[in-house]
Parts: C-alpha cells; structure tokens; sequence
C-alpha cells in the first residue's frame, strides 16, 4: 500500500489577489457602497468585512444593520468564493484570463438564515467557501459574524458559472 502526499496547496499571486480585490471593492459599485473590503483570498476560503455605518442601519429604534446588507454582502462573498476556486483551476491562465472568468458568473439561487440581529459591532467579518464547482453550477456557504465571534446570519447560494 503506498500513500501519496496531498496536493501541494495552490497561492495566487499578488497580481490576481489585487485585481480580485479591486474587482470586489470598487468595480462592483453596490459592494462599494456598502463597504465590504476583501481580507483574505485563498482557493478553499475567502474572507472580508464589513464596518457599520448609519447609512447601512435597517431599524432606526435598534440600530440594527439592515437585513438586506447581510444578504447582499454574503452573495457577493459567495460569489468571490466561487471566482477564486475557478481560479485555482486555471493557475496556468493569466491573471486576466482567470478574471475574465467572473463576467459569466451569476446568482441563481440564494439562501439567507438570520440567526441573530446585527447590532453592536463596529465591524463584521464574513467568510465563504465554494463547497462544488460544477462545469456549469457552483455551490457555496456563507458566514456573517459579529464583532466577538458571534454567527449572526448563514447563506448558501448557487452560481451559474459558464
């Protein structure tokens, strides 16, 4: 019986993490506007943030961040998830050809379950992972935490991705 060692893990360059980045938090001008900012992105998981800002608050008498932020800050880092897996795919394409993946991507279909009311932080952190990459569908979860740790909305979404 043999064993084989893992895959050796796959690093995107700087170039590809700063054109992803840029992609995210300015091209996307909705993303923008909320102002989610991209942490970390590795081909298994992405990460990113959130700071709360009045424009951004859905209740006034709670200071509840808006539901509808959630949702769309967790479709995107779903959507990004998928992007970086596709990517790690394609290490042989260029930077730009691998972005250029990201014009055929798509929400077909998205989940928000809000567990807790986002209230009291100053910042929120969200992570995702692509949990398929089909030919033709990709499936993702998704995670929005407080400030302390605390999950206050899950997602899972699927992506059109050809």
């Amino acid at each position: 019986m043999s064993t084989s060692s893992p895959p050796p893990t796959v690093r995107f360059e700087p170039e590809f993490v700063q054109a992803i980045t840029e992609l995210f938090e300015q091209k996307i001008v909705f993303n923008q506007h909320i102002g989610l900012k991209i942490d970390e992105v590795l081909p298994e998981r992405v990460s990113g943030h959130l700071d709360m800002r009045p424009e951004l608050i859905g209740h006034y008498a709670h200071h509840r961040l808006h539901g509808g932020v959630i949702s769309a800050a967790l479709d995107a880092m779903g959507g990004l998830a998928v992007l970086a897996g596709m990517a790690a795919r394609h290490m042989d394409d260029s930077v730009e050809q691998r972005m250029h993946r990201f014009a055929k991507l798509g929400t077909i279909d998205l989940r928000i379950d809000y567990l807790r009311p986002a209230v009291g932080s100053a910042r929120f952190t969200l992570h995702a992972e692509a949990l398929r990459l089909g030919s033709r569908v990709a499936s993702t979860r998704m995670a929005f935490h407080g400030e302390d740790g605390t999950l206050l909305a899950v997602g899972a979404a699927a992506y059109i991705v050809s």
